[in-house]
């Protein structure tokens, strides 16, 4: 798999999406379509990379903040930039409970520090799952 292709410059794991998923997986794309009450080609991704900062099922106008400026400063991740972490990474208390955009910046930084075919291989869907479903610990 190529996991540069398949992870957006913001750190989400669009491999581990299941509209990204869909597009290997008939079956899943009519799931996603019914549950989601959305047009079958609204259904698919091809993740951030793949569809250039917008995202169909999200109704983009225009590329994502952080896909503008990752592609304007020539960066795949946006721990290569200087100004890294930004306001474009800030986390959000909305949709946190079914969008994992508040992931950003942690996988961020441990692809830095794993490497990205590490991270994507045995660190990814644990970080996700962890979002989800563990229980807050302090």
């Amino acid at each position: 798999m190529d996991y540069l292709k398949s992870t957006a410059p913001c750190g989400l794991d669009c491999f581990n999406c299941p509209l990204y998923k869909a597009n290997d997986d008939k079956e899943l794309q009519i799931q996603i379509s019914s549950s989601l009450s959305v047009p079958m080609e609204r259904s698919l991704c091809k993740g951030c990379r793949g569809e250039n900062g917008i995202i169909p099922y999200l109704n983009m106008n225009s590329p994502c903040k952080v896909y503008k400026c990752t592609t304007n400063k020539q960066k795949n991740f946006c721990f290569e930039c200087d100004d890294f972490p930004c306001d474009y990474l800030h986390p959000y208390a909305d949709c946190a409970s079914t969008k994992p955009h508040n992931l950003k910046v942690f996988n961020l930084c441990l692809i830095k520090k794993m490497g990205l075919k590490n991270w994507a291989e045995h660190k990814s869907l644990d970080v996700m799952r962890t979002y989800y479903k563990k229980k807050w610990e302090i």
